[in-house]
Formats: structure tokens, sequence, C-alpha cells
């Protein structure tokens, strides 16, 4: 059959590719309906099935038949793709590309936004869009597309990315036509996010403020769906709910959030495709354990610049091992079977992606997941199986056409056809001219050498084979024709023009010399061209592994044992041998005793304990040492994730700290060196009413989930003074409830009076029968009153930021009447003054030692005032409120023996046992005693003196902190740092463009503190 390129076939086709069977023609109608068919093709119908010489027959933008014995119509248009590849073309699950970005929206005035500016019939929020449809809001964009084809995909799931619920997104197709002609599937799956996008409204101003929105938010629309006679219609709510059968993903922004955002998932008995942030190699057992998709990037960071060792220093080690391993996240993935698609998101030039996708490969994805992770996995996913991701009959003829293997790097795409419409990058019909040539022009001959891109010819021109360096030649072809033009010494330029004839490689025509003269020219190929090899990776001494990774993933951080990989792992047991013991018991403080634990818990306190033949017990010399019970941090900011403060509303009860605690956050082991094993994580000090607290311990390494104590009582902030009423907040803070200390109180009593009539109208319907609840319909759940009503139900228990007398007595006053009790008052510096109320409802307080004078609420404070307390019969404990002051609050306890004389036993209780009595986990922790924890620190010293230091902290009989081993890290670090800085230094000088460290502020969050990570990232 005559032989045709795709250029010629772009004109044949490209009437019908813009005939729409709706839309009016102006003129003939074309009525053409050919058959394409690719012959003796290496044909990939899916990413684990490929057939030798097969046959793809598509027509009218479908596929009709591809397999190794195809009848091919006698009208069709046939292509011999002998020595070709094609492959499905690629989808890309998580893009913008047609849609326009959102603008920013602009505040109307200074002041905070507490109200939705969206007009309409929409819900309170504006960062809940799900009514955001992003097929009425695309529009094909050829450049765009251009770009996405020429990396092989030829479809993508588009969204408009903004907002927490982003609403729909819309299945389309790459090509060049009509919008309508592009879109192929219009509401696709519903879009979340953590990112409250171009909203001006202050809530939320926190990541665990969007948590919050968006559990209320399914709430909301679980009782919206189910309301018989509505007293509001929410075109918001409407929309959230019609969108629930969809595919539904998550964006996340970190292995944290990607957990986070399973969580929420599990809630609502919903399934996330979570598109990732590329660090999941670093959580990869929480996330594997999620049974979540995903779609991942493969935007791997740049090296840094560190030839400057002050540079250098910018760089946290984090980072650097991050720039090392990302390109294993996707390895990781295909190895554990989690399943995942691969997308060009977050790239910030969509060029990086197939030199990215191809480290991956070499860091240890193998090609067969690859080519699911672009084909199969997303079009399953999205619900898009049957009409693209393969080549079957019936489907989409969606297809690229390349010279070998997709994924080598010397690979060439040819074409990528798109609805069965043609988009050339190089003609895969138009020969391959590189090679050595003999080179007859005229009278001489010639040796020519062609090199360089199959579409980019280059050829060097040597008079005789002794020459080395040849003459530059010039070389152009177009389809079957070629130009040579080149310039000898003493003869001028020499033009010559001809045409490519095959089987075997002929190039012949007719050329002009320099004077003008006519002459005959042959080039007969005497050696094919042969790929030089794939480069190999160079620059890096070793590939990095999965085995590699750190727990955290952080300077201190180790790697996971084959033990600890067990899932029938055992503590260590250990024996503590004749030391001080501090046992905050009645027995007081024990001289040389021994200390067994096991299993995590104390077994036995003697004089002398043996250990039996053949245990596996770790004995820990204790001579000249002191042990004390583990400190325990009343008040802390430390391991929270963006934002320690939701202070967009009076009331953020509905917020929880513990759906945003941090593993890896450094200040949990510079606080175990401190002797810290337990700590209440607290939302700050913005609102009256603030969040929910996080009981943990510091088990270093763990995941968040793990680091929370099973069991413990629910905690929740309050606060009084300056804060709540924004009194130091700027002039344009003055429009938020409450202003004034009257207003303060006025928001207790709303808060409780309706959390009482919420709580009792939820237990009327919970006590009635299941057919008049079914009849009833279930009162809407409000988060924020559930957690006030806890409170009343005596399930969660206050802690109250406080400073000045008069409010103390308000805020006991309210709980008198309203049937309350404050459990704790934190900071409580005039407590002193208000010693007998407080013992008198039986409330602890949680001080500072000795600060004062720090602002204006805190005047009259004194350093006497833990002592004053603690001899009026109060369980008073001291805490930080500060990362920094954690790592010595055995110091900070010492203070109350210098001022008020408390015994030094009772002074170590204000750190210790007394916090867990706050806290209520002095059953569990706080003192020394057969059957409680082993929660324990080895001092230097006596625990008190300014000279101790904690040697070793051990949790739950694991030693999480240790003196000597914290040594031997630092040298670790020091190593490791010098090993990356090398390879990136090697990485710069190959030619890799490289970034400039920049000082990272690192993020140590206090009760006043409104500024936070989530809006400024």
């Amino acid at each position: 059959m005559k032989r045709l390129t795709l250029i010629t076939l772009i004109v044949c086709t490209c009437f019908a590719a813009f005939s729409q069977e709706t839309f009016p023609v102006n003129g003939p109608f074309n009525k053409s309906h050919n058959y394409y068919a690719f012959t003796n093709a290496n044909l990939v119908v899916d990413y684990q099935t490929t057939l030798a010489n097969a046959t793809l027959l598509i027509k009218d933008g479908l596929i009709v038949e591809a397999g190794a014995v195809v009848k091919v119509p006698k009208e069709a248009v046939v292509y011999d793709m002998k020595g070709k590849t094609i492959y499905p073309s690629f989808i890309d699950p998580y893009t913008s590309y047609g849609v326009a970005e959102p603008e920013k929206g602009k505040r109307m005035a200074l002041s905070p936004q507490y109200e939705s500016a969206k007009k309409g019939a929409y819900g309170w929020n504006q960062a809940v869009k799900p009514e955001t449809e992003a097929d009425k809001l695309f529009t094909a964009d050829s450049k765009a597309a251009d770009e996405l084809r020429r990396l092989g995909f030829g479809s993508v799931l588009t969204l408009q990315k903004d907002g927490i619920v982003r609403g729909t997104a819309t299945f389309v197709l790459l090509g060049d036509g009509p919008d309508q002609e592009q879109i192929l599937k219009g509401q696709t799956a519903a879009c979340y996010s953590f990112d409250k996008g171009t909203s001006t409204q202050s809530n939320p101003e926190s990541l665990m403020g969007a948590i919050a929105l968006i559990r209320q938010t399914y709430y909301d629309a679980l009782w919206y769906g189910a309301v018989k006679t509505k007293k509001e219609f929410n075109l918001s709510l409407e929309a959230f709910n019609n969108q629930q059968a969809l595919p539904q993903i998550f964006e996340s922004t970190d292995k944290l959030s990607d957990l986070r955002a399973a969580k929420i998932a599990d809630e609502f008995k919903v399934k996330y495709i979570i598109k990732g942030a590329g660090n999941e190699y670093q959580r990869l057992d929480e996330i594997q354990a999620t049974a979540s998709k995903f779609i991942l990037p493969v935007n791997y960071p740049m090296a840094f610049d560190v030839e400057d060792p002050f540079d250098a220093s910018l760089v946290s080690l984090t980072d650097m091992k991050h720039w090392e391993m990302a390109p294993l996240n996707p390895g990781a993935f295909a190895k554990r079977g989690i399943a995942f698609a691969l997308t060009t998101a977050d790239l910030k030039d969509k060029k990086d992606f197939w030199k990215n996708l191809r480290k991956a490969i070499q860091d240890g994805l193998d090609e067969k997941s690859a080519l699911r992770a672009l084909t199969a996995a997303p079009a399953e996913m999205l619900g898009m199986a049957d009409k693209v991701g393969s080549l079957k009959a019936g489907m989409v003829a969606n297809f690229i056409i390349t010279s070998g293997n997709v994924f080598d790097e010397k690979n060439i795409l040819f074409a990528n056809w798109v609805n069965g419409h043609p988009y050339t990058m190089i003609d895969p019909a138009m020969p391959d001219l590189r090679g050595t040539y003999d080179l007859k022009a005229g009278d001489n001959t010639y040796k020519l050498k062609v090199t360089g891109d199959l579409d980019k010819p280059k050829g060097q021109l040597f008079v005789a084979d002794s020459q080395k360096v040849g003459v530059s030649a010039a070389l152009t072809q177009k389809g079957y024709s070629v130009t040579i033009s080149y310039e000898l010494k003493g003869q001028g330029n020499i033009r010559l023009g001809g045409n490519i004839s095959e089987d075997p490689l002929l190039l012949s025509g007719k050329g002009q010399l320099a004077d003008g003269a006519w002459i005959d020219w042959t080039a007969t190929l005497k050696e094919p061209f042969k790929p030089e090899a794939a480069k190999k990776d160079t620059v890096r001494k070793s590939l990095p592994k999965l085995e590699d990774v750190y727990f955290p993933f952080a300077g201190y951080g180790k790697k996971k044992t084959t033990t600890e990989k067990a899932a029938d792992q055992k503590q260590e047991d250990i024996l503590i041998k004749n030391t001080t013991v501090w046992t905050n018991e009645k027995d007081g403080i024990l001289k040389n005793k021994s200390v067994l634990i096991s299993g995590g818990k104390i077994s036995r306190i003697a004089d002398n304990i043996d250990v039996p033949a053949g245990a596996h017990v770790q004995v820990i010399d204790g001579t000249g040492k002191q042990l004390t019970a583990g400190i325990i941090d009343e008040h802390s900011h430390i391991a929270i994730s963006n934002g320690v403060n939701e202070g967009s509303k009076a009331s953020s009860s509905e917020v929880r700290i513990g759906d945003v605690v941090n593993s890896e956050d450094i200040n949990i082991y510079r606080q175990l060196a401190g002797g810290v094993t337990a700590a209440q994580l607290l939302h700050g000090s913005a609102n009256p009413i603030g969040g929910q607290s996080a009981l943990i311990k510091l088990r270093w390494g763990k995941a968040p989930e793990e680091m929370k104590i099973k069991g413990a009582d629910g905690f929740i902030k309050f606060a009084l003074g300056e804060n709540v009423k924004q009194s130091n907040w700027g002039d344009f803070n003055t429009i938020r409830f409450p202003q004034t200390r009257m207003g303060v109180e006025q928001v207790y009593y709303d808060c409780f009076i309706r959390a009482k009539e919420y709580d009792q109208k939820m237990k009327a319907f919970a006590s009635l029968p299941e057919k008049d609840k079914v009849k009833a319909g279930a009162p809407r759940r409000d988060l924020d009153l559930d957690a006030i009503a806890e409170i009343l139900n005596k399930k969660r228990f206050i802690t109250c930021h406080s400073y000045v007398q008069s409010e103390i007595m308000m805020l006991m006053h309210v709980g008198d009447s309203l049937g309350f009790q404050v459990n704790t008052f934190t900071h409580i510096l005039e407590g002193y003054k208000v010693a007998d109320q407080m013992k008198k409802r039986n409330i602890g307080a949680s001080s500072f030692s000795d600060w004062w004078a720090y602002k204006m609420e805190v005047k009259d404070a004194i350093p006497y005032n833990g002592a004053i307390l603690y001899h009026a019969g109060l369980v008073v404990a001291y805490n930080s409120d500060d990362a920094e002051m954690a790592r010595r609050l055995n110091q900070e306890a010492a203070k109350a023996v210098k001022y008020g004389n408390v015994p030094e036993e009772e002074a170590l209780k204000f750190v210790t046992l007394n916090p867990a009595k706050l806290l209520h986990l002095d059953d569990k922790m706080g003192s020394i005693k057969p059957g409680k924890d082993a929660d324990v620190v080895l001092w230097s010293d006596n625990p008190l003196s300014i000279y101790a230091k904690a040697e070793k902290t051990i949790i739950d009989g694991t030693v999480y902190y240790d003196i000597d081993e914290d040594k031997l890290l630092r040298e670790d670090i020091l190593k490791e740092r010098a090993r990356i800085i090398q390879e990136m230094i090697a990485e710069k000088n190959g030619g890799a463009p490289v970034t400039k460290p920049k000082p990272k502020r690192p993020r140590l969050y206090t009760c006043d503190d409104e500024e936070n990570d989530y809006l400024n990232d």
C-alpha cells in the first residue's frame, strides 16, 4: 500500500475532528469515517500485555480492534509500524489544565472577616465550595496540551485547586478541538485539601481548624440529607451530598497530613485517593496501613549549593536526606503493593518529568509498575478504565508511538494520538539518517558521519580516513527529502539536495558548487548508527535504600532494626542496680536500691535483684546516680503542626490538637534529654474556649497515633485575660466578640447554656425506639457543642489559662451556676490570692515558677506563688509553656525550694506526680511503684541540682534517650552531613542546577501565638 506520513494524515482528519454532532456547519458536512490501521507494531495493549507484530485498528476516535491477527478493511489507511512500539497514552490524575487559577480574594477592610462574603444560598464558610464544577470552568489550552502530549499524556483529570472542599474535577482529553469534544466525563471526582486557598474568611486559621471544618461539613451534610423538613436551602450541602458517590481525592502536602486525611476517611466511612507530597517513604508502614490509594508526584528537590560551609550549615539533615532519598518514593510503594498513580503536579518545569521518573526507576521502581501508574492505575481510580488506560476494542483511541521502550533514556516519542487525532512530534515514517556514509559529490569522495537526534541530525564531513576533525555539515530533513551544505577550504560553500530511499538507505540528488556548477551526488550507508548507552548515574556513589530511612526523618532519628520490624517484638527488660530512687510514694527516697523493669512496667524495687540465668535483661549500673519518675509537662506546645491557635471564633472547642501531633519535632528529643517523658499539648489562649488537648508520651521515632496515651481522659483549653479579648492584637482586631472581660463571662454562659440544651436534645433522641428515631430524624450534630457537653457530663476536663484574681473568681462562679468545674488553672500567677477558693472546689494549679512582669496582667505575680498554693493544700505543678524551658523543668521545680522552702521530695513532685494527678494519669505514671508505667529518668546527680544531667530517659521500659548514645548520634550526623554534602557538590559539578540555602526559622509555639505556618505556607 502507498506510504503516507502522519503530516498528511492530519490534513485528512482535521475536518472530522471539528465536526460536532449538535453544531450546525457553514458549508458541506464532512462525512469521512476512515479506518486507520497501524501494522507490524510492538503493541503494548496494557501494562501487562505486549504483542509482537500486532495491528491496531481505529475509526472515529475509537479502537476497533487490537491484536496479533486483525483483518484490515480494504479502505483503511495503513501505516507500517515495523520497529516501532505503541503504548496507551498516559493519564495525569491531578492537574489544573484548562482551568484558570481563581483570583486571590480581597478583604473589604483590614479587620478580620468572620462571615462569608460569598453571595447566594451557599454554606457559611468560603473555603467550603463543593458547588465548584471544573467542567463549567474548563477551556482547552493548546500550549499546555502540547506540553503534556510531548510527555506522552493523552488525558488528564483537571480541577480548580482552591479551598478545603473544592468541588468536582472533570476528565478531559488533550486535543486541540472544541471544548465540547475534549470533556470525556463532566463530574468525575470530588476534591478536598487542608488549604483554605483564596478564602478571605478568618476561619480556619490553623490546620486543626481545617480538619474540624471538614468534619463539621460531613456531619452537616449527613443531617441535611436526612432531615425531612428543611429550614434552609443550602447549595453547598446539596452539592456536597451529590458528590459522595464519586471518587474522592484529597490533596496533602506532607506524609503526616496523609495520615490525617485517612483518619477523616475512616470516621466517615469513605475512601480517599490521597494526592501525596512525595515524602511518604518516611512513614511507609503507617501509609500502607491506611489502605488508601495514592497519586504521587515526582517533584524531587534540587541539590543545595553547599560549597560554602556556612551556607551548608543552613541545610538540615532532613532536607539533605530527602534530596537523596525522594526518588525512592514510587518504588517503595510498588514494593509494598500500595496502589498508586503518577502525576506531573508540583513540578516547577514539566520537562523534568521523564528525568525524575527515570531516576525513580534507577532507585528501585520497576518498569511494569511505572507503566501501570501512568495508565491503568489512574484510569481505575477515576472510574475511566472502560475508556482509557489500555488499547482494547471500544476504548478511546489514545496512544503514543515510540521508537522502543518508553522508559529508555534514548527513546523517541514520534506521535501522540488523542481521540483518534494525530499530534506528531517526529513523523515515525521518516527515515533515520544517522550513520556513516560514503559521500560522492561530483569527482570528490568523502566520509559523512551523521549523529544527533532523529529529528535534528548533525553532520561531519571527513576528506580522508586519517582526518581526525570533520568539517561541519548542515543537514535538513523533510520527510523523504534532504539538503546538505558544507564549506571546504578553498572550495567555498557546497550545497546538495535530493531524496531518500530505503532498503538499503541511500541519499542521492543534485548539488551546486560555489562557482554555480551542478553536480550529481550520492551517499551510501556503510555503517548504521549505534546509539550511545544511557549514561549511568556517576555522581551518586551508591543508591539510597529504604532501610536507610530514619525514624523520625530528622537528626537523632534512628534506622529500624530487623527486630523492630518483627511483629512479635518484645520489650527488653531493664535492671537498674544500686541507685538512689525518688519514689514519690510513702517510701520516699530509697538509697542503694535496684529497680527491675519488665514488660514496660515497674516490676520490683529491692535491695538486690539478680538476673536469672539465660534471661535477656539490660543491666544498668546506677551507682552514684539517682532515679526519678519521668518529668510530665502539664502545659506544652511542642510537636504541633501548623498552628497552636484557632482564634477565628470565641469558641473553637471542635478543634483537636490530637489531629495535628507532629512526631518529627526535634523538641521531642531535646526534651527527652531534659528528662521529660510525657506532656499535655494544649491549644493556645486566643479565645475563651479553645481546642481539645492531646496527652502524649515522648516516644521519639513513633508515629503520631503511637505517641498518644491510650485511655487518657479528654482535656480542653479555656483562657481568660488579655489574649481572649484581643487587647494587644492591634487596632483592626476589634470586631470579634468578646472585646471586654464582661464579654468573656457572657461567652461562657452562652456556650454552656446552649450545650445543655443540645445535650438534652441528643440524649432524648438517643432514648427513642429505633422506629421513632427514623420518624423523628436525628438532630444536627455540632462538634463545638459536643465538646462542651462532654465537660458537663464530666467526660472532658478544663485547663484554663489564667492570671488575674477577679477573672479566676468569675469562672469559678460561672462553673458553680452551670454545673461544671475547672480541673486546673494554668499559669495562675495570682493563685496565691484565691488559694482558699480553689481548695474549696478541689481545683489544681499549674504555675510558672518565677515568671513576672512580662505583661500588664502579671504585674502582681510573685515567685512564692507555687509554695503558697502548696502549703494551702492544692495539687501544684510547674509547667513550661515553652519548648526551651521544658528542657530544664527539674531546675524549675528546684525554685520551689528556694522560694517558699518546699521540701525537695515535694518540689520534685511539682514536675512528676502532681502533673500526673492534674491529668488524671497518676494511676499509671508520676511515681516509681510496681505496676506503674516504666517512665523513669536516671540522673547523674540530685535531680534538683543545676549540675544534674539526664543520662537515660526511659518510657514504657524503652530507652528513648541515652547520653552516651547521643554522643555517637552527633558523630553520625556529622559524617552523614559530610557525605551528602560531597554528593551535592558532585551534583553541581556535574552540571545539575542547585538552589541557594536559606535560613529556616524554627516554629516554637507559646500560648500567645496567633501567627502560624498554616497561613504562611
